[in-house]
């Protein structure tokens, strides 16, 4: 059985987002910078089912941990 290979887009879309690159830039711009203390599913701009999204694919190192790790530094920067 072969791993299912998700794009920052696919999480997007998971999170009820647009997927679309240009739609992740915009959203990273206008959401950045997240300070270094919040982690990525307490921040204030997601709702409450992002959130839950978010903290339960990090706790279980789902197949969306990468991604969101990936998003969280993308936010800091």
């Amino acid at each position: 059985m072969n791993p299912t290979t998700h794009t920052l887009g696919d999480l997007f879309l998971q999170l009820g987002l647009p997927g679309a690159p240009a739609d992740i830039d915009r959203f990273v711009a206008s959401h950045r910078p997240l300070a270094d203390g919040v982690a990525l599913s307490d921040a204030p701009f997601w709702s409450r089912g992002q959130a839950q999204l978010l903290c339960e694919a990090l706790a279980a190192d789902a197949d969306w941990a990468e991604l969101a790790d990936e998003l969280s530094l993308m936010l800091r920067a």
